[in-house]
């Protein structure tokens, strides 16, 4: 395995174990994470993107390859077509003075939802966000009603620091909190 390329236990659609592989995204990936990104972004329950967003438009905001930032797939190895089930792109949170604490995004196939993949991607960043020096994770805009999301960021060390009231608007829910959550480094 490359560096960035890790395996991680995963379970099939019968519940079977097998495996799941996290490795770097290349240029090519972004025709099969554009299906579930166009998806979850129309779906307006987890992401202030715009739902109109056009195709080049949003692999411009998500397939960040250029260092610092770094954007990986999640690969079910389960599958003989080694199709796309998630992808993560990760980052400096700010630019400049704010540079050494990371943020991410992290988008999954909502026909793979309830497999591990969240929580590996999770994994996988806070592993990257480490070995790169960060000093800390900060997410800016975790949905308040996206319970398992938040569930996720909890058990894997994130606190709520604060929520801006109001500032999403979901499309089951009307106008509902948009949480800030931060995790040390380590």
């Amino acid at each position: 395995d490359k560096p960035d390329e890790i395996r991680l236990p995963a379970r099939d659609a019968a519940g079977q174990a097998g495996a799941m592989q996290i490795r770097q995204a290349e240029p090519e990936d972004w025709d099969s994470i554009w299906p579930f990104f166009q998806r979850i972004v129309a779906e307006q329950e987890t992401y202030t993107y715009d739902p109109a967003i056009d195709k080049d438009s949003a692999e411009r905001l998500w397939m960040q390859l250029e260092p610092p930032a770094h954007t990986v797939v999640a690969v079910d190895d389960t599958d003989p077509d080694q199709r796309i089930v998630g992808s993560a792109t990760m980052y400096p949170n700010r630019p400049g003075p704010g540079s050494h604490i990371a943020s991410a995004s992290f988008m999954v196939d909502p026909d793979r939802h309830g497999k591990g993949i969240g929580r590996a991607l999770g994994e996988y960043m806070i592993d990257w966000a480490n070995r790169s020096g960060y000093r800390g994770i900060q997410f800016n805009a975790v949905v308040e009603t996206n319970a398992p999301a938040v569930h996720l960021w909890q058990s894997l060390g994130f606190r709520i620091i604060g929520t801006v009231p109001g500032a999403f608007r979901s499309r089951k829910h009307g106008y509902v909190g948009l949480h800030v959550m931060f995790r040390e480094a380590g």
